[in-house]
Formats: C-alpha cells, structure tokens, sequence
C-alpha cells in the first residue's frame, strides 16, 4: 500500500507519539509491537513483515526506526488500532468505533470482526461489515417511537428503505430534486454493498469461477462506506429522536423547600 513520504511521516510521528503515551516503557511498548510481528520460514529461507530496530548496546526497543521501516499497510493498521484518524484512508474509523461501542454491541463487535479481516479475508470483512450495517438499522427500528416494526429477517436494502421512510428521507416526488437524488443514493449504496455480500463474498457459498472480492482496497472502499452511512444515520437518530430527558434527581435536603 503506497502512502506518500510526507503523510507517512507525519503518520509516523503521531503513532510513536501515541504508543509511548498509551504504554509509557520501552518494555510494554516492544511487547505490543511485537503482538504486530509476524515471522515463518526456515533459517535459509526467513520471512518477516517488519525488523524490530534496538538502540544500540541496549535491550530498548528504538520504536522511532522500527516505525520507520514497516510496510505503509502495517503502520495504517497500527495508527487505526491506537485510534488516530488517517484521512487519507478511513477517516472515520475511530470514531465509528466509539459510537459503535457506546450504542451498538453486536454490530461494534461484528465491525471490529470485519475490520481485522479486512487485509487476510477481504471478501468476508465485506459481510461482516454489511452485517454491522443491518445491526445499525434493527437497533434504531427497536425504538418504540418508530412506526416499522422490524421483524429482524429484511435484507439491507429493505432495512434501509424503511429507516429512510421513518426519517422522512425516502425519495418521492414532494422533495426538491436534490434531496430526492441523494435519498435515492444513498439507497442504492447499500443495496450495492448487500449485493456485494450475496454475488462477491463467500457468504452465500461460491463454485469454481465465481468472482470473489480478493483486493482489500476494494474492501476499505467499501468499509469507508459503511462507517459514513452508519455514523449518519446514527446522528440523523439522535436528531429525529433524542433520548427522553433522565428523571430528576431525588432532592435530598429540603431545608430551602417553600413548603
């Protein structure tokens, strides 16, 4: 995965940055680079994907080089893993995350299962990210305020269809041409990526010659998308339906009661 020196190594220095301050020893930081290292082969034919840098005469781990000298695709997942954004790449995975974390249990699991899949499995981190996707929308539709009530077995699109309707988004002839066109888009995005899951994916089983997605930049593409719709109909949620205000606290002392 090219990234472009000066972006690298911004990248770079905000990761080391990061690790030091989230692990604070050179003891715990090697012990979670190394979590990140992998070796095979045989003493005449050795494999690593990166070298693990020491200063010199001493057992410290010099993080600073060995940044420097990973693949771009290993530094990408390592910046991702310690939550800083990478714009030029998935900008909005952290904070994906966090709402996922915070509102959405099963599909922040189903996520995290697509976004470490997403370089070994490409094809599978795009079920699971449509999966996480569907998760979103059936959570929302649970609320007791929205008039579709889910039955937990709609596909994507359908989900999609009846989130738009409780939203007032769903394009039809009363809106200004815009808001139709961008309504209409964003349905038929997901029923791209549910489609892509059914056609491309291993999810529904595959013979000899089918197509199957094996190029994870196709796959970040796709995961990028999935984090913009979800982190939107997320906040259109809050907007349309805030939560109800928490009761008040029981007063305690009356002394300054009027009665």
């Amino acid at each position: 995965m090219e990234i472009s020196p000066k972006y690298r190594m911004e990248l770079t220095h905000k990761v080391n940055e990061a690790i030091y301050e989230e692990y604070k020893t050179y003891k715990y930081v090697k012990l979670y680079i190394e979590k990140w290292h992998q070796e095979e082969g045989s003493w005449n034919n050795a494999w690593e994907n990166f070298i693990i840098y020491f200063k010199d005469g001493t057992e410290n781990i010099d993080l600073l080089t060995t940044l420097h000298k990973m693949e771009g695709e290993d530094l990408l997942k390592i910046a991702i893993d310690m939550g800083i954004e990478t714009p030029n790449f998935i900008p909005s995975i952290p904070t994906f995350k966090n709402e996922l974390k915070s509102s959405y249990k099963t599909a922040s699991a189903t996520f995290e299962k697509a976004f470490q899949q997403i370089e070994s499995h490409p094809d599978i981190a795009v079920g699971l990210a449509n999966s996480a996707l569907e998760s979103i929308i059936c959570e929302i539709l649970k609320d007791e305020r929205v008039t579709y009530k889910t039955t937990r077995k709609e596909t994507l699109y359908k989900l999609t269809q009846e989130i738009l309707k409780e939203f007032s988004l769903f394009p039809n002839g009363d809106m200004p041409k815009e808001i139709k066109a961008i309504g209409s888009a964003l349905l038929k995005l997901n029923q791209n990526i549910e489609q892509l899951r059914s056609d491309k994916t291993i999810f529904h089983g595959k013979t000899e010659g089918d197509i199957v997605i094996e190029d994870s930049i196709y796959t970040y593409f796709i995961v990028n998308s999935v984090t913009t719709v979800g982190l939107f109909l997320n906040s259109f949620y809050k907007y349309k339906l805030p939560k109800p205000p928490e009761p008040n606290e029981k007063i305690e002392n009356h002394d300054d009661l009027p009665f």
